[in-house]
Formats: structure tokens, C-alpha cells, sequence
């Protein structure tokens, strides 16, 4: 059955179809918004899989470039393996919905959103995540939606609901918010130093914007939705509860104490063993169950403790940031390097400096993209203790890399304040929660050993939230543990002023304005505290640049001398580059780029292009090399390229028969410019030249 169901956005229609395309799809919905348009499908496999323990959810954003128009600029001219940010929004779907699936679902599922038409006006991650939305509440699949995405962008001060590319240009935030009818479930964005309360207003603002969104996939369910498969949710068995209560409890309540993360683990581990043996024969193939009540009472152990007791794991106190030490210029040949601590979460971070010919070209639907601030996050296992193969960035490392390029990008220099390209590389040597966030304070640390003149420093702090009835706990710094059993983690990132970057992923519903805003200062308290921290380290960014970097000059051309540089097939730019040993560069607009680490080959090469580009002045006495003798006189060049005609009656006060009698080919002479006609030809003089001090003959040859 077609049905298209649609409301008005901004004064423009936004539309939900299905039945028409993907119909063998267990769910296939077109969403449509401007003339951006996204097909999302979800289909479930037939049989369970029993040898998993977790959702087999597969969620990929694929962006066809036929959708705007272009044909891919790869060696295949198709598409290729996910971009990192198709990946990225791949992320930015599959985070609000994978909660929402029934507990115990172990059908291989898959959410394919495919843009198939963008207009370069509206933005089409949002539009997948509404679409996966509708695509699974209309399908047979079990699933506690829906949920409807927005953007919000803030333009002068005024928020704004699905801004367009251009509107986003012009705001100070651009945050996605995922929301249900009760609760927000997600947030994801990037601000420039936002204050706190302008950021509880944004998400709630967000969330009365999808609720006309999750109506019209509610209508359409009622239209064309499916009988939802018959699923059971697995609950624990009481009687094992019990048994395992009673047998374990105390033991588990003790290995819990343990401090450190890699022994608490093991004390665990022996007490779930003690567990196995104890419960006997009868109960070894009913392992995944015990581990599962196991599972159960360790969360609930310690999820008392922080309601009742304002204790957590490692002993703190809900409010209290780990240990931290900071340390900068920890790697000897980096341009900038720092190592940040804090408490079993280790952050090795460097600062690469390189020119513009580093800078990394994207090829996106909205156009080519050359980026000068690149993040790169790497998580290798021996980070946690784990032994695992080391092949491409997970979509983990790519998602927390994005979240602390987020964060810094935001107090960079402009290109033209600092003309560098900068990389930025987070090596997690040691990992127990929020090694995101290491790599935020991390980046700022490098940047400023490096010499980035950054508008100012940043840190990042993860926090978490468990709610039980009316008892709610906020949690500051939280570990890997706090994160898996909590009813919240959030990470904020920004300045002494304001947010630059945060994170939201919300487990519970109906979550009070005030208790978020609450957090988020709570939040405020601890990145300053972490601020004062690193700040001990290094307190500003270093005068100097480290003497391996790049040393890069900018100077201004007239566009017609651009051809002079660059010479025929670039001969001439590449002779000036094998003669300084610098690197440049020439853009359209005149300005010239000189890179080199050696400043003396940098000067070189600016001697060279000036010597290319100057032009000649009247009054000025060069020294020239006499090219061409003619019987009226010589063209000597006095800039290079650059020649003029020195007359017979210049060479000498007195009467010169020949002019050999005075100068030769190849000799080397002052003479002055006597005048410069507007077609460029000029007339020289030896004679005027003659008592000048050789002080002040400029000499470009």
C-alpha cells in the first residue's frame, strides 16, 4: 500500500513514503525534506542466532554521489568503502535506536539509509535518522520507537530547527538531537563557548520540534504498519537470583572494592568461578544465564552503593575527578607532544605542524573540502589488556576522534592568523573511561607545546547518572564501569567560557530540565578543576615553534607575475623548489606559500621569487648584465627577465664611437633607470649610474 504522509518544516514540506520503493523490506520509507531525499530500509533475518549475547545491529549511511550530481573521483569512478563520515552518521543513527530493541533480540538486523538525491541546501543525516525511525516502527520488528532526530543551529541568538548548510555557516552551534515522546535519548554536537543554559535551552527546544515528526510516523504506522513479531523479553529466573545472591554476595561486594580496574577484574573473575563451582553440574550449561544474574547483582551492588551511600568504585565521592598529572614535550623530535593522565586513562598526544600541501582533501556531496586541522584517535588494545588484531580505525576510534576535533577545532587559529596544517594524534596508552576526553585536554596541551596560538584552553570531563525513583546521582569522572551500569554518560568539553563540544547518550525516560542542568554544571565544576590541572603544565602556548617544524611565509604577487613563477609546465617553480630545498605553493589570488624547516632555505626561495616578481623602478640603480651589444647601443637585463636599453649616448659623458669601446657581453654594470614607458620598455643610463655608492645598486641577478 503507497502512503505519503507530510507536514510543514521552516515553510518547507517534509515527507515520509513507503510502498513503493523496497517493498520486500521489512520497513523502507523515503523521507524526503527540500529536494535532499534518503531511503532507509530495515530487514531482520528470519532465524535467531543463538550464539550471541548482544543485538546484532548493523546500521550503514551510504551517500551515492550521483545524488548530487557527480561521478566519484576514485580510480573506479564508484563508490568504495565507508567514508569517515558516512561512518559518522552511520553512528549518529545507530546509537538513539539500538537501545530501543527488546532485550534478548538476537536476530541479525540491518538499517541501510541510502541518500539518493541532495539538493546542497538541507542536510541528510537527520532525514536517515527520522527515516530509520518510521522504517521500524512500521515493520514487523519488535521495537520500542518511535524517535525522531533534528539539527539545531543558533543565528544571532535565535535558535533554529533544521538549519540550512548555509544557516550553519552563520551559527555558533550545531547540535543533533535524537528524541522520543518523553525523553531526549541523544545528543551530539559542537559550540562555540556556549554557555550552559543556553544549551539546556537548545535541547529542549529540540525536543517540542520532533514531536510533529514522531505524530506523522505514528500516522503512518496506523496506515500501513505491521503486526510486530511475537518476542518475550528473557527475565532472569527469580530462583536463581536468589541462589546466586545468597551464595556470592558478599564475596562479589568485596572484589567490587579492589581499586584498581585489571585486578578488580580478576577478583571478579574468581568469584564468579567460586559461583560456577559451588552451583555444581546442574548448572554448567546454564553458564550465559548464571553470568547474566551474575551480571544483574553486580549492577545493583553497586548502583546502591552510589544511591545510598555516595560511594563509587574506586572509593570517590560523586563529585570527585580522579588523580591527574600532565606533562608536555615528552617526545623529543615532535613539533609537539604531551602525556595526560588521569587516574588509569592515559592519553599520549602529538601535534604534527605541515603546509598546505598536507591539508587533506574530502570529496563530499556538497562539494570538495580541504581540511587543515585533521584529529586522529587510536585505541589499541593493549590500552585494556586485550590481545586483538590492529587493522583500519574502528568506527569507535573514528566517533571519538570526531568528538575531540569537535572540541578543538573550535579555539584553532584562523589559516591566516596561522597558516599551518595541524594533525593532531592521540595514542590511548592506558584506558578506564573517557579516553575521549584525555584526548581533548591531551590535544590542548600539545597544541600549545607545538606553539598554536589557540584563542584558549580546553578540557573535556565525562560524566554519568543513575536514577532510581526520585534518587538520582551525578557522577563526575566516571569509570568504564560507571559508564556500562549508569542511566546517562555525557561528555562536555569547552573552555573556562563556555562548551565547545558535547555528547549525550540517555538510557532512561522523561529526564527533568533541571536535573540536566544541574549536570551540566556539575560538569562546568570539574573541566575547570581539570583546566587549573593542566594549565600547571604549560600555561600558554610557547613563543617559539619547535625548530623541526616548518617554517611558512606568505607573501603577495600580482596575478600577471603568477606565470613567471610558475613557468612553462611549471618548470620555473620547480627549479626555485630543487634551488631553495623549500616547499610553495601559488594560489589564484597571488599569494605565495614557502614552507621549509630550514628558515635559511625558506629566505633562499624568497630571494628567488622576488627576484621573479619585482618590477623595475624609475630613479633606482640596478646592477645589470649587458645581454645583446646593437650598433645604437645594448639591452642589459637589470631584473630577471627583465631588460632595458641602455643607449650610445648613456655609456659616457663624452662621444662613444662603438659601443664595444666601453662594455662587453656578459659584463656586469650599474645603471640607473631613467624612465619607464607604459608598455613596459625602459630607458638606461651608465653615465647616471657612475657616482653612485655601491651601497645602494640593488642587485637581483
Amino acid at each position: 500500500m503507497h502512503v505519503k504522509e507530510s507536514i510543514l518544516v521552516n515553510g518547507k514540506e517534509l515527507t515520509l513514503e513507503t510502498g513503493k520503493i523496497a517493498k520486500q523490506a521489512n520497513g523502507a520509507v523515503m523521507v524526503r525534506y527540500g529536494d535532499s531525499m534518503v531511503l532507509v530500509t530495515v530487514v531482520a533475518s528470519k532465524n535467531a542466532r543463538e550464539d550471541v549475547d548482544f543485538l546484532p545491529l548493523t546500521v550503514d549511511y551510504i551517500e551515492k554521489t550521483y545524488a548530487a550530481g557527480r561521478i566519484p573521483g576514485n580510480y573506479f569512478r564508484r563508490e568504495g568503502r565507508l567514508s569517515e563520515f558516512e561512518i559518522l552518521s552511520s553512528r549518529l543513527i545507530d546509537r538513539p535506536i539500538r537501545p530501543l530493541f527488546p532485550k534478548g533480540w538476537n536476530r541479525e538486523t540491518q538499517v541501510v539509509a541510502t541518500v539518493v538525491s541532495h539538493d546542497q541546501e538541507n542536510p541528510t543525516e537527520v532525514l536517515a535518522q527520522i527515516g530509520a525511525s518510521a522504517a521500524l516502527h512500521i515493520s514487523q520488528i519488535p521495537w520500542h520507537g518511535p524517535v525522531a532526530g533534528v539539527r539545531i543551529g543558533r543565528i544571532e541568538g535565535t535558535l533554529v530547527a533544521y538549519p540550512t548548510l548555509q544557516q550553519l555557516e552563520q551559527s555558533d552551534m550545531d547540535i543533533t538531537v535524537v528524541a522520543s515522546r518523553d525523553a531526549i535519548v541523544m545528543v551530539e554536537g559542537e559550540l562555540d563557548q556556549v554557555g550552559e543554559d543556553e544549551l539546556v535551552e537548545a535541547l529542549y527546544f529540540a525536543h517540542e520540534q520532533v514531536q510533529p515528526i514522531i505524530d506523522m510516523q505514528e500516522r503512518l504506522r496506523e496506515k500501513v504498519g505491521k503486526d510486530k513479531l511475537e518476542f518475550t523479553e528473557p527475565h532472569p529466573d527469580p530462583e536463581l537470583e536468589e541462589k546466586v545472591a545468597s551464595v556470592i554476595r558478599d564475596r562479589l561486594s568485596e572484589a567490587l572494592t579492589v581499586k584498581e580496574k585489571l585486578n578488580r577484574y580478576a577478583a571478579i573473575d574468581e568469584v564468579f568461578s567460586a559461583l560456577m563451582d559451588e552451583l555444581g553440574e546442574e548448572y554448567a550449561e546454564r553458564r550465559r544465564e548464571v553470568h547474566e544474574v551474575f551480571d544483574g547483582l553486580k549492577k545493583k551492588i553497586v548502583r546502591g552503593w552510589i544511591l545510598e551511600e555516595g560511594r563509587r568504585l574506586d572509593g570517590r565521592g560523586l563529585t570527585d575527578v580522579r588523580p591527574i598529572t600532565c606533562e608536555v614535550s615528552v617526545l623529543p623530535r615532535v613539533h609537539g607532544s604531551a602525556l595526560f593522565t588521569r587516574g588509569e586513562t592515559q592519553a599520549l598526544v602529538s601535534t604534527t605542524l605541515g603546509t598546505e600541501l598536507n591539508n587533506q582533501h574530502m570529496e563530499l556531496l556538497t562539494g570538495e573540502e580541504f581540511r587543515n586541522f585533521m584529529l586522529h584517535y587510536n585505541f589499541p588494545p593493549f590500552s585494556v589488556g586485550e590481545v586483538k588484531p590492529m587493522r583500519a580505525p574502528s568506527r569507535r576510534e573514528i566517533g571519538h576522534g570526531n568528538l575531540a576535533h569537535r572540541a578543538l577545532s573550535k579555539i584553532l587559529p584562523s589559516s591566516d592568523e596561522f597558516p599551518y596544517v595541524i594533525r593532531v594524534v592521540s595514542e590511548i596508552t592506558e584506558s578506564n573511561g573517557s579516553s575521549s576526553m584525555a584526548t581533548v585536554c591531551g590535544g590542548t596541551l600539545s597544541l600549545m607545546d607545538a606553539g598554536v596560538p589557540i584563542k584558549a584552553p580546553v578540557a573535556g570531563i565525562a560524566m554519568g547518572l543513575i536514577k532510581e525513583g526520585e534518587d538520582i546521582a551525578i557522577l563526575t569522572d566516571i569509570l568504564g564501569d560507571e559508564d556500562h551500569l549508569g542511566d546517562m554518560d555525557f561528555k562536555v568539553a569547552g573552555t573556562a567560557e563556555g562548551i565547545t563540544a558535547v555528547q549525550m547518550d540517555i538510557k532512561i525516560e522523561g529526564l527533568p530540565r533541571e536535573v540536566m542542568r544541574r549536570a551540566l554544571y556539575q560538569a562546568k565544576e570539574a573541566r575547570l578543576h581539570v583546566l587549573s590541572r593542566m594549565l600547571e603544565a604549560i600555561s600558554s602556548p610557547r613563543e617559539n615553534l619547535s625548530p623541526y617544524a616548518p617554517r611558512i611565509f606568505t607573501m603577495k604577487i600580482k596575478t600577471d607575475k603568477i606565470r613567471d613563477i610558475i613557468g612553462p609546465g611549471g618548470k620555473t617553480i620547480r627549479a626555485i623548489t630543487e634551488e631553495s630545498g623549500a616547499q610553495i605553493s601559488v594560489e589564484n589570488d597571488g599569494t605565495v606559500t614557502i614552507a621549509s624547516s630550514d628558515e635559511a632555505a625558506a629566505q633562499k626561495a624568497i630571494k628567488l621569487i622576488n627576484s621573479l616578481t619585482r618590477e623595475p623602478e624609475a630613479g633606482v640603480v640596478y646592477e645589470g648584465l649587458v645581454k645583446r651589444i646593437v650598433d645604437f647601443g645594448a639591452f642589459v637585463e637589470i631584473l630577471p627577465g627583465t631588460e632595458g636599453l641602455l643607449h650610445i649616448s648613456e655609456l659616457d659623458e663624452k662621444r662613444v664611437k662603438s659601443v664595444e669601446d666601453v662594455i662587453k657581453v656578459g659584463d656586469l654594470i650599474p645603471v640607473k633607470v631613467l624612465s619607464i614607458e607604459p608598455n613596459g620598455k625602459m630607458r638606461l643610463s651608465l653615465k647616471a649610474a657612475k657616482d653612485v655608492n655601491p651601497d645602494d645598486i640593488v642587485k637581483e641577478l
